[in-house]
């Protein structure tokens, strides 16, 4: 990809952890490729990540924010305005969180304060950042946003709890309010589907390492890093992008069209007589 595919563009970034974040690799990208941002992320994140170095890297404003207070998000929207010096031209959600993952709650037994905070965090924060967006008229024209998302919203994958039905109102909320963004103010709004990644979040996620062993296996070119998504959310914040918008992008290898792969059924059968339990 050509250095410059962002140059005079401005945006903001949600959920840059660490260097393991996917938003920390697409923030890095987009600074390579000439765009300014404000990073942002809640009080304890920021306490607990290394998110001003990444800062420090990008030359951007870091502004603490609850994704899921109105008020924050407020005060985030208003001051970035600031900052930037005028609306913006992209924005990435990369936030995600069940306490019913975190605490090893089981779907069937599920706590529903918990599930309503995955909800809150997980899908809601998205609607409140493009409800405040659209309040202040904060993103340019052929602006882009993009929030990331998992198969798991479409597919069940056992582990991913709550956190699947979280994703699917995301992906349904980037279509309701593209319609309406597009329609009145030529804003592109897509989820990308991405492979499971090995970051900091995931890592709570019940087998991840079989399930990132299971879907290199079954994709036909292996999963996609978070370097690799990065570059891909670099051509959706593109003018290359303008006319895609309302979409579920899938950027996992091919695993989301697979049904078995060749890799997949030899794994299954060195396994097969090991194995003696039911599938839970």
């Amino acid at each position: 990809m050509n250095e410059g595919l962002l140059k005079g563009k401005k945006g903001i970034i949600f959920g840059a952890l660490n260097d393991k974040s996917i938003a920390w690799q697409v923030a890095l990208k987009a600074w390579k490729h000439g765009a300014e941002m404000v990073l942002t992320n809640s009080p304890v994140a920021v306490r607990m990540g290394t998110i001003s170095e990444l800062a420090q890297i990008t030359s951007s404003a870091v502004i603490v924010a609850d994704a899921t207070s109105m008020v924050d998000i407020d005060k985030l929207v208003s001051e970035s305005l600031q900052i930037l010096g005028g609306r913006f031209d992209f924005i990435l959600h990369s936030i995600g969180m069940s306490p019913n993952v975190r605490k090893d709650i089981p779907y069937e037994n599920t706590s529903y304060e918990n599930m309503l905070k995955t909800f809150d965090i997980s899908a809601l924060s998205f609607h409140r950042i493009l409800q405040t967006c659209y309040k202040y008229d904060a993103i340019n024209e052929w602006g882009s946003v993009v929030a990331l998302s998992y198969v798991a919203a479409q597919r069940t994958l056992t582990g991913y709890n709550d956190m699947g039905d979280a994703k699917a109102l995301l992906e349904s909320i980037a279509r309701s309010f593209g319609y309406i963004y597009g329609r009145e103010r030529k804003v592109r709004i897509n989820t990308v589907s991405q492979s499971p990644t090995p970051t900091t979040a995931g890592s709570g996620v019940h087998g991840m390492d079989s399930l990132l062993d299971f879907s290199e296996r079954m994709s036909p070119l292996g999963n996609a890093t978070a370097e690799e998504c990065a570059d891909y959310c670099v051509a959706l914040f593109s003018d290359l992008t303008r006319k895609v918008t309302m979409q579920n992008l899938y950027h996992d290898g091919g695993f989301s069209s697979m049904g078995m792969s060749l890799r997949a059924i030899e794994q299954y059968k060195k396994s097969f007589d090991e194995c003696d339990c039911d599938e839970k």
